[in-house]
């Protein structure tokens, strides 16, 4: 029977090391694997990740951009409202299209044509001319073949080229009586789409408009949809050529077709690939730096490669075993690589770190202990960051939208294999360092230095100094502390402690919370599409445009009747019509461009010229309607037994930010609902509106869910119950923090935000459980100097695991995209208040709140490793009853 444990072992409410110990243990006992057998470890990761990275051969086919299936929630209420549509009111594009019936934005290039001239307007003669001009140069052959038709020609692309036109081609020398913006009962045409920048006379007729749209919609139906699709990638890549030939001097134009938001953000990922070259040559010269020995034979420089290449690795592994694995590659992942390879390095430090720190407590000489120890140390402080990270990343899979989805799966996967290559592989390469530095061989060519009487240029480039004798071994105790520690133990710590700072402190926390909160309440909520494409996009200008001159009327929503009804009963015409009603008193509707095809049946009827007060004269009268208006039949779908489904058609106006699509969405969805007749509102655009009923849930649903499995694991994981309360405190503090300032940084909260919150949990508690652990577990006997012990002891390997993690992300900064630099942004804030919580609020917080009393006498505790360590290796703290200190 084994030795009953002792006190100080058992598990209790304010001692939770039951679980750290057997850990413990475990690492010591791989460490002494590792270093007996160091060749298996280093050959078989990359062996492994060469067969895992072959998975990239399906690359091609794993990519997945769909920006709808991507960024749009899974089961949005719009997708089954868009099915119905689909079904009930199915579409002819070859004899009878409708730009406002399409269920789908359809196959289209859109020009948006404004007057050169500030004072200037596109009606003016020579403007129309220049207009003109430009419809002929769109409509070639190939157009006139595939243009989605209507009555036996080509849609027009405005209702103004027939209006403002002669029969010879040219422009009107008079522009004609137009009302603004028509399209009400009395068969005018809509202009609301088709002139932006309108000003009208008393009367309501236009007398000068600064812009005109010309939509050029094609054929998707039966076998058409490959030849439209060829007919708009010829026109992106031949249109600007043509646009110059023209010479235009009265109008600028801007173009965009249906293809362009998709190809534009296909082509995000590969503006991304030269950062690679760069962010990786800054963190190799960033380990290399921290690795830098004078000695020739101490020099870590192939630790610090191999580190770096131990990322790469991961990465390899990672992504080759989720594109085997068939997880859709969108352009979201391609942050990843970013954020693997700093949290790579950062565990490598604390690898390094440790090892150097081992000398002082096992034989130098002895690979087997000195690996053992270092296992035991860092290995468990690796395994609690990457725990942490990576539940939150798996964690983050339970969202409604796939790019998040992908995303999380792709890094939480790397960040497994990241730290299963950095205690097998880079242990490994640790232990057959230690060889060659026990063999006293040089670090470059490994060959033997000796150590004798050689000139000074020999010592100083092989030994390190002009000195023959061979230099001392550097272990923690010869190593002089880093000045940056005495920074905050002489300096910082005393200031930070003082009375009025402290008091400065907790002002500075107020304000900080305050703005954070108030951010919050302003946040916006949703992506913006033009965010899809690079900012330099000839997609930006065409959106600019589209919103200064047209953003006045917004969809033309359709409003369906799902389900039967007798419409022959006056009754049931009066619910719908006072259901139709209800819906033109929103604010976001103009009740005067409602069309309804049961309003002029109603009309006719009333005339008396027919009967529609019986089933069987109600529908056999329905010709008279549609020779008023051919369009209605496409509007009403008859079965045998009645009218199974019609719709009607709002238009919705002032639809100007992500807050009104949202509230519009909102509010015609809760009046359809109290309708007494079964009604359904529709758009293609909902299909990107549903992202705000969800958006918000999801984000807090996952933040919630990630912050208790952090609270988890840290009670189990981290040997003081009081600590763990204090990381919880700073977790709620960074997100809160880093949710509010993303509205001051102009970042809106949607799919790709949500990802960096997810990752916000993970890295929070990195910076706070530290501190606040060092101080619970010190032994001295004033709150201030547990504080001050605490920023000694980690301050600085604090400080630098910011910078290295930030390092990783910064070149995101010079990114195009918006997607890549809001990673980097959120990355920013979370790295910024995270070291703010650590080094500034913490410490003052625990000399208020955090006296709990005097320390367990714990035999030999662990501080939690740090995500980053200093050059010199000295900063890895580790107490033997509370007096074992660099």
């Amino acid at each position: 029977m084994g030795q009953p444990q002792s006190p100080r072992e058992r598990c209790s409410c304010s001692n939770t090391n039951c679980v750290e110990r057997p850990l413990t243990r475990l690492f010591e006992a791989l460490g002494r694997v590792v270093a007996a057998c160091p060749w298996p470890f280093v050959l078989l990761p990359p062996l492994l990740s060469a067969g895992l990275g072959a998975g990239f051969i399906f690359l091609p086919g794993r990519q997945t951009n769909d920006i709808e299936g991507q960024f749009t929630p899974t089961g949005g209420p719009a997708k089954a409202e868009r099915d119905f549509v689909r079904r009930y009111f199915p579409t002819d594009d070859s004899e009878r299209f409708s730009a406002e019936r399409l269920p789908t934005e359809g196959a289209y290039a859109a020009l948006i044509a404004v007057a050169a001239k500030d004072d200037a307007s596109v009606l003016e003669r020579a403007a129309w001319d220049e207009v003109l001009l430009l419809d002929n140069k769109v409509r070639d052959a190939d157009y006139e073949r595939l243009c989605a038709r209507s009555g036996g020609t080509c849609a027009s692309a405005n209702p103004l080229l027939q209006l403002l036109t002669h029969t010879n081609g040219s422009a009107l020398p008079e522009l004609p009586e137009l009302p603004f913006p028509g399209g009400g009962g009395g068969g005018d045409a809509f202009l609301g789409t088709a002139l932006g920048g309108v000003r009208t006379d008393g009367s309501g007729r236009v007398e000068r408009a600064r812009a005109v749209k010309l939509m050029y919609y094609l054929r998707e139906d039966g076998g058409a949809a490959g030849e439209s699709r060829a007919w708009l990638e010829t026109f992106l890549r031949d249109f600007p050529a043509k646009l110059r030939e023209l010479n235009l001097t009265a109008v600028e134009v801007t173009y965009f077709t249906s293809l362009s938001r998709q190809e534009e953000f296909e082509g995000n990922t590969k503006s991304v690939i030269p950062l690679f070259s760069i962010t990786y040559f800054l963190t190799i010269t960033f380990s290399v730096v921290s690795c830098l020995r004078l000695s020739c034979v101490r020099n870590n420089i192939w630790l610090a490669c191999c580190g770096v290449l131990s990322s790469g690795l991961a990465v390899l592994s990672s992504f080759g075993l989720m594109l085997y694995c068939g997880v859709p590659f969108v352009a979201t992942v391609a942050n990843a690589p970013f954020l693997i390879l700093g949290v790579g390095v950062d565990d490598m430090f604390i690898m390094v770190s440790s090892w150097e720190q081992s000398s002082s407590k096992a034989d130098e000489s002895d690979t087997k202990s000195r690996l053992a120890e270092t296992y035991s140390e860092a290995a468990l402080s690796v395994t609690i960051t990457t725990l942490t990270d990576v539940l939150a990343f798996f964690i983050g899979t339970w969202t409604a939208f796939p790019s998040v989805r992908s995303f999380c799966l792709y890094t939480g996967t790397a960040f497994v294999f990241c730290y299963v290559y950095v205690i097998t592989f880079f242990g490994a390469v640790i232990a057959l360092n230690h060889r060659r530095v026990k063999e006293n061989r040089h670090w470059l060519t490994c060959v033997q230095v000796k150590v004798g009487k050689k000139s000074c240029l020999y010592n100083a480039c092989c030994l390190g100094s002009c000195s023959s004798e061979a230099p001392e071994p550097e272990t923690s105790e010869t190593e002089s502390e880093h000045p940056m520690s005495i920074f905050f133990k002489n300096y910082y710590g005393p200031f930070l402690t003082g009375k009025w700072i402290k008091l400065l402190v907790v002002l500075l926390y107020g304000a900080y919370l305050g703005g954070s909160i108030y951010g919050c309440t302003q946040m916006k909520e949703g992506i913006d599409l033009r965010n899809l494409a690079s900012d330099d996009s000839y997609v930006i200008a065409y959106y600019d445009d589209d919103d200064k001159y047209f953003s006045e009327y917004g969809p033309r929503v359709m409003v369906v009747v799902t389900e039967s009804r007798n419409y022959w009963d006056e009754s049931v015409r009066n619910d719908i019509e006072a259901c139709l009603q209800d819906l033109e008193n929103s604010t976001y509707v103009d009740r005067n461009l409602s069309l309804s095809w049961l309003r002029v049946y109603t009309g006719i009827a009333g005339t008396g010229s027919i009967n529609i007060n019986n089933k069987d004269d109600f529908i056999n009268n329905l010709p008279v309607l549609f020779q008023y208006s051919p369009s209605f039949e496409w509007d009403i779908h008859k079965t045998a037994e009645g009218i199974a489904a019609s719709r009607f058609f709002i238009q919705t106006v002032n639809v100007t930010s992500a807050v009104d699509e949202k509230n519009l969405l909102n509010e015609l969805r809760d009046r359809a609902k109290q309708c007494v007749v079964p009604l359904m509102v529709y758009h293609p655009a909902f299909i990107y509106y549903d992202q705000y009923l969800v958006i918000v849930q999801n984000t807090i649903q996952n933040v919630l869910i990630a912050a208790g499995a952090m609270l988890v694991v840290s009670l189990v994981l981290i040997p003081n119950p009081l600590c763990c309360l204090w990381v919880t405190f700073a977790i709620a503090s960074v997100i809160v923090g880093v949710s509010g300032f993303m509205t001051f940084w102009d970042i809106s909260l949607d799919s790709i935000s949500m990802i960096n919150l997810v990752i916000c949990i993970g890295f929070s508690v990195d910076f706070s459980a530290h501190i606040s652990y060092a101080f619970v577990t010190s032994g001295e006997s004033s709150a201030n100097e547990r504080a001050i012990g605490a920023l000694h002891q980690l301050g600085y390997p604090v400080l630098q695991g910011a910078v290295s993690t930030v390092l990783g992300v910064v070149v995101l900064a010079a990114a195009k995209t918006y997607i890549f630099r809001t990673f980097f942004k959120i990355m920013f804030l979370v790295i910024l208040f995270g070291a703010l919580h650590g080094l500034v609020f913490i410490p003052v917080f625990l000399t208020f709140f955090g006296y709990f009393g005097k320390s367990l006498p714990i035999t030999e505790t662990k501080i939690l490793g740090l995500r980053s360590f200093s050059k010199s290796g000295i900063q890895y703290v580790r107490f033997r009853d509370n007096k074992d200190r660099p």
